[in-house]
């Protein structure tokens, strides 16, 4: 099975007239049977299709990545 995406949020891109994150959950990202994933992608402007950069985080590290990034606004 090929892996498929369901987009949870869309996030206006600060900086950019259309730019956007879209953050959802990834299934099966590494191939049948692996554990889906959170997928964050920002794309600098919605013309390409595709997103200009990826990440994708294991639920098990979403706790850290989360207490992380909030510690950037400190």
């Amino acid at each position: 099975m090929a892996s498929s995406i369901d987009i949870k949020s869309k996030i206006s891109l600060f900086g950019t007239e259309n730019g956007k994150i879209e953050i959802g959950e990834l299934s099966e990202p590494y191939g049948s049977g692996s554990k889906s994933v959170v997928s964050v992608a920002i794309a600098l402007s919605e013309k390409s299709g595709e997103p200009d950069w990826k990440v994708h985080i294991p639920f098990e590290n979403l706790d850290e990545v989360i207490e992380a990034l909030q510690n950037m606004k400190k």
